[in-house]
């Protein structure tokens, strides 16, 4: 995850402090109606997601371009799958 630009995204995604449920709602509304392989940056300072995030990106097929990192806290990338 190290070469990836964290500031290269397509869209951007404000979910602050929510914690996983609410987090997890807000994430799927958010990268639904977008193109598959949109990049996807979002903004999250919930305690929890670190761990959150990357476990939605598993179990949804997502990928998580960039995040968890200690330099950028609260920084994850997400591209969205290609629908199958």
């Amino acid at each position: 995850m190290s070469d990836i630009d964290p500031d290269a995204f397509d869209v951007f995604a404000d979910t602050d402090e929510m914690g996983c449920g609410s987090l997890m709602i807000a994430l799927r509304r958010a990268i639904l109606p977008l193109a598959p392989g949109t990049v996807m940056k979002v903004r999250a300072l919930d305690p929890g997601a670190p761990e959150d995030i990357p476990a939605w990106c598993r179990l949804t097929g997502h990928t998580l371009l960039f995040g968890p990192d200690p330099q950028r806290p609260g920084c994850y990338l997400i591209r969205r799958k290609v629908e199958q």
